[in-house]
């Protein structure tokens, strides 16, 4: 674990983070910075407490709007990739549609073999 020196509002603080991950703690710092600002800044909320409240507030409502949308995302992707699954099987035929096309394959066999053997007989069809 590595100790790193941040600043957010102008009071300096001093955080743990995992080796390796000071990169992304410093980006951390420095949204949470903004968001702190911004609300400080609007003049309306002056205690560095409700600042804090509000700042995090807005942060986890950010998260939920985006996982919400990522949701949607993964929704939507399914849907499609079951449309497109849809598309590409072969279409379903039933057993009485599939007997009915044996029965004519087996009767179009019967009429080439009669064809064959009246050919045969003079090679004559008349």
């Amino acid at each position: 674990m590595k100790q790193i020196d941040v600043q957010i509002m102008q009071q300096s603080y001093v955080l743990t983070c995992p080796d390796g991950q000071e990169e992304r703690v410093q980006e951390a710092v420095r949204r949470v910075d903004e968001a702190m600002t911004r609300i400080r800044d609007s003049g309306k909320v002056r205690s560095r407490e409700r600042v804090a409240v509000l700042a995090a507030l807005n942060m986890a409502f950010d998260v939920l709007d985006r996982d919400a949308q990522q949701a949607h995302m993964a929704n939507a992707q399914a849907e499609m990739q079951a449309l497109v699954q849809e598309q590409l099987a072969p279409p379903e035929v039933n057993e009485a549609a599939q007997a009915e096309l044996q029965r004519q394959q087996e009767l179009a066999e019967q009429l080439v073999l009669k064809l064959d053997q009246a050919l045969d007989a003079d090679a004559r069809l008349l």
